[in-house]
């Protein structure tokens, strides 16, 4: 039997579609501490997506096939973007 674990399994996702919203930010910086930024302003406006175990992973795998699920994740990834764009941390 596998040790149990607890994972947001949104994190994830947001590190996953990060690339592909930052490649329509192209004068945008792409440096660590603003891709940190990012994800986590985007992450702060999403549900969270809570796994246990292994099985909880897979359902939630499922629902990432959903478009609105992908559509909620890219449009706070871009929101995100833009405010940190306009107001880099650094």
């Amino acid at each position: 039997m596998s040790k149990p674990f607890i994972k947001n399994h949104m994190e994830d996702l947001v590190w996953d579609m990060l690339p592909e919203v930052l490649e329509k930010f192209p004068d945008a910086c792409h440096c660590d501490i603003c891709q940190y930024d990012i994800a986590a302003k985007a992450l702060n406006s999403l549900q969270p997506k809570y796994v246990a175990h292994h099985k909880g992973l897979v359902y939630t795998r499922i629902s990432e096939l959903a478009q609105q699920f992908r559509t909620d994740i890219f449009t706070a990834l871009t929101g995100a973007a833009l405010l940190i764009t306009k107001n880099p941390s650094h």
